[in-house]
């Protein structure tokens, strides 16, 4: 049993698929939770992107550097995210999208 090599191809099909799910989850879902699930998942396709294209172009770390960046980034978007979203739930007693519409003027 031979085991083939992982090639950048493979790296970014799973990328693009995985940024695709975050995609659909994000214009299809109105549960603000499931939305920033989707957030999420793109979030993470980038980190794969960044990490497989440093593994492949050379020496250095500059990809893992710009992907422990973006984790930290995602980190505090999630938290002041459910803060906001624990905010609404208080005030209208939903998180459902379509329903919020205390900001328009």
């Amino acid at each position: 049993m031979t085991i083939l090599p992982i090639t950048l191809t493979d790296y970014l099909i799973l990328s693009g698929a995985l940024f695709s799910i975050g995609v659909f989850g994000v214009l299809t879902r109105k549960n603000a939770i499931a939305v920033l699930m989707g957030v999420e998942l793109m979030l993470n396709a980038a980190n794969i992107n960044l990490v497989a294209f440093s593994k492949f172009t050379g020496p250095g770390v500059d990809g893992q550097v710009f992907a422990l960046f973006s984790i930290v980034i995602a980190a505090a978007e999630v938290a002041v995210a459910l803060a906001i979203v624990i905010s609404i739930y208080r005030v209208t007693r939903t998180i459902d999208l379509d329903k919020e519409d205390t900001l328009k003027g």
